[in-house]
């Protein structure tokens, strides 16, 4: 599967990935860039999405939100588009009711009748892609995040999303029956460069309640479409005693929610108590109101959703109360003058003497690591963030993480096909307590390895981009390996220093006596002090470098006379069955002898005096503060 971000690595908003495989191509969101962008918000050139043959391809939507949706009436009318239901029932009316004093709306509109709409824990096929989309929590209604699974790999999309709303109680159940373990996470990083814990979405409603409670004459600014936090303040209104204010367009829109038979929508948030929201009457350019009207709400107050237009502005002035209090329930960003997403008109309508009461729609960093946790990755890919570094420098310990551009792919493969290249990542951690030490004699360091699998690859220039891309643990790295194999047999390993300078290679062939690299030239001399991975263990220490394999330590190390003999040969002359051995008798020919500077007790057994290990996983010395 080729995993590509063409836009969105390094910014928030307008973000476009693909996976490829075989040929058939998904799509993840095709929106507008946000106010700002560092680069001009042009339709992007993508072979099977804006321009060739689209037969083979497909657009998911992963909510409404214009950064995600906002360009798709550029596509080709034949390429299908996929979007949750009731997503897509919100949107069109959203920009049904737009058309009129925005062209983009009503393209908008009209593309979206074509939309192929799926439902939460549906699972559904297209060409190579199976594709199973979860309803996550995000200031979107019936937002998506999708594991996508093709040929064997499985991603984990997560597109934009929370776990401090009304529906986010129940998540690590739904990632733990629709998305499971993955291979890769492609995941958003809006929130990388703020700080702290997110107010939960029910504390915000209750301070609301309370804000109500304390104030008759009420005013909010919020975004139309943010379908929680209007339920969220609908609620509070009523358990405040105020009459709760919408225009037909907003009712409309709280209509499609607590009408449809969605998954959430059955929830009590989303229905109507004894009394539903009011909708102003409208005639135009207008709203009507009478005395009793006004009366009514002189005498009860009121809550009323507004918008930044002269037609509420209008109605707000003549509302009762000579004190009416504003709140500002969307990002602050719009009322900022030295913000490119600047709203003159919203800014005029809060004015200055506004309460600010709101609560993020993307996760905080804390709450992504737990999600991170659930799916166990091998790897993660940041994207929807203006600050991958900072991404990469708060995940990394934990995770590899691939830093990508804009237009890069990597293109991984199943672990089981016959022939691949393994990326690895070889660091050192806090040795573990079913490890011995015996002696110490000057006091070094050891460590546990932590060793971690990046992804197999079919050829080496993809495993070498992949490698090269990756930031884990910088202050623990001990090393990273390429290693080509065919099933059980090494055939090339290339292992790197931390910096990626070459440190070793192994090309099966030639490594047992009497043949031509029998004994092959190690880069540390006898005496030096390197360091060495013991795999079957799992460790990492402190070595002195004897010298080069002998037949005498080789048939110590088996225990057995299998090393007696001096070639392949010879030794299928005797064990004619193909054997794990036999795939790896080179391989085990290519090792060097060593002398352990600490001595450890593992699995029961202690180190003998002297060692043999693998030559090429011998790196230079180094001490960690781990």
């Amino acid at each position: 599967m080729k995993i590509t971000i063409h836009r969105g690595t390094g910014q928030i908003g307008g973000c476009v990935t693909e996976y490829e495989n075989n040929g058939w191509r998904l799509f993840v969101d095709y929106g507008e860039q946000l106010p700002g962008a560092s680069t001009h918000d042009e339709p992007l050139e993508i072979e099977g999405l804006t321009k060739g043959d689209v037969s083979k391809s497909a657009l998911l939507l992963t909510h409404y939100h214009g950064d995600h949706i906002g360009r798709i009436p550029d596509l080709p009318k034949t390429l299908p588009i996929y979007m949750g239901r009731i997503a897509r029932d919100i949107q069109m009316y959203a920009s049904e009711h737009l058309s009129s004093v925005n062209e983009g709306h009503a393209r908008i509109a009209e593309r979206l009748k074509q939309a192929i709409v799926f439902n939460p824990g549906e699972q559904f096929t297209f060409g190579d892609f199976n594709i199973m989309p979860t309803n996550l929590d995000h200031s979107a209604f019936d937002a998506y995040a999708f594991r996508i699974e093709a040929d064997g790999l499985a991603v984990f999309h997560t597109g934009d999303f929370r776990t401090h709303g009304f529906r986010s109680g129940k998540l690590s159940i739904l990632i733990q029956k629709y998305i499971g373990k993955v291979d890769y996470v492609v995941c958003e990083g809006t929130n990388v460069a703020r700080q702290g814990i997110n107010q939960p979405e029910h504390e915000l409603q209750k301070d609301f309640e309370q804000a109500f409670k304390e104030n008759k004459y009420n005013i909010v600014y919020l975004s139309s479409t943010n379908i929680d936090r209007l339920f969220g303040i609908y609620k509070a209104a009523q358990k405040a005693g105020r009459p709760f204010y919408v225009d037909c367009y907003q009712k409309h829109i709280m209509d499609i929610v607590a009408q449809s038979n969605g998954l959430w929508s059955k929830a009590r948030l989303y229905k109507y108590g004894t009394i539903e929201p009011t909708a102003l009457f409208d005639s135009g350019n207008s709203f009507n109101i009478n005395q009793k009207f006004i009366d009514y709400t002189s005498d009860k107050g009121y809550v009323l959703i507004a918008r930044a237009s002269q037609k509420f502005d209008d109605l707000i002035a003549r509302l009762p109360g000579e004190h009416k209090q504003r709140y500002l329930s969307m990002w602050k960003g719009y009322v900022d003058e030295k913000c490119a997403a600047f709203n003159p008109d919203l800014a005029r309508a809060v004015g200055n003497d506004y309460r600010y009461m709101h609560t993020s729609g993307h996760c905080d960093m804390q709450s992504l690591a737990e999600l991170l946790e659930l799916v166990s990755p091998c790897a993660v890919i940041p994207m929807h963030t203006d600050n991958p570094d900072a991404f990469a420098k708060l995940f990394c310990d934990r995770w590899p993480v691939i830093m990508l551009n804009d237009g890069e792919s990597i293109n991984p493969i199943d672990s089981q096909y016959y022939d691949t290249i393994e990326v690895k990542i070889y660091a050192v951690k806090q040795p573990s307590d079913d490890i011995k030490e015996i002696n110490n004699e000057h006091n070094l360091q050891w460590w546990s390895l932590d060793e971690r699998c990046i992804g197999h690859f079919s050829n080496s220039i993809c495993a070498l981009f992949a490698l090269k891309h990756i930031i884990y643990a910088p202050n623990r790295i001990v090393g990273y390996g390429v290693e080509w194999n065919l099933g059980y047999k090494p055939i090339t390993y290339r292992e790197y220093n931390p910096d990626f300078t070459l440190n070793a290679v192994y090309r099966y062939g030639g490594h047992a006596p009497m043949e031509p690299l029998y004994q092959e030239p190690c880069r540390f001399k006898a005496g030096d002090k390197a360091l060495t991975i013991d795999f079957p263990n799992g460790i990492v220490m402190p070595c002195e470098v004897i010298g080069p394999v002998t037949k005498e330590k080789m048939t110590e190390r088996d225990g057995s006379e299998f090393f007696s003999f001096g070639t392949l040969k010879e030794f299928l002359e005797h064990y004619p069955e193909p054997t794990m051995l036999t795939a790896l008798w080179d391989w085990l020919w290519d090792s060097v002898i060593i002398r352990p500077l600490v001595n450890l007790e593992c699995s029961g057994e202690v180190m003998k005096s002297e060692e043999l290990v693998q030559r090429i996983y011998l790196f230079p010395y180094r001490e960690f503060e781990v």
